[in-house]
């Protein structure tokens, strides 16, 4: 099906603009909400779309340390990111209108009747 793991990062760029900062595992565990895939997200995606993001510019990181517990790499969206989101938005909102088309054009079509080609004698 081609890249699917292309379409984690709208995603994640959701979740963070509506949760403000996360860790991966926040992440991980809400991303079946608004997955654009009905495949399962493996861990090693989300991270690697993570890093790509943080490198672009889209998200920042930093290291959480908290009371209990390892430290955390907590991400936060940046404007850069809320921009790429909105960019997201248009370009889903051309693909979901040009697969409603196709699907209305698939679910109407009617296969054509078979006609028999009648074929001219060969001339030798």
């Amino acid at each position: 099906m081609g890249h699917l793991y292309r379409f984690v990062e709208p995603s994640i760029l959701l979740l963070l603009s509506r949760n403000g900062e996360a860790h991966g595992y926040e992440l991980a565990s809400e991303l079946s909400q608004y997955a654009l895939t009905d495949a399962e997200v493996e861990a090693a995606a989300l991270y690697r779309t993570l890093r790509t993001l943080e490198q672009n510019g889209h998200v920042t990181s930093r290291w959480h340390t908290g009371s209990t517990g390892p430290a955390r790499r907590v991400y936060k969206l940046t404007a850069e990111g809320k921009e790429h989101l909105r960019e997201w938005v248009a370009v889903l909102t051309h693909m979901s209108n040009s697969m409603t088309h196709f699907l209305r054009a698939a679910r109407n079509h009617k296969p054509a009747a078979r006609t028999s080609v009648k074929r001219e004698p060969r001339v030798r």
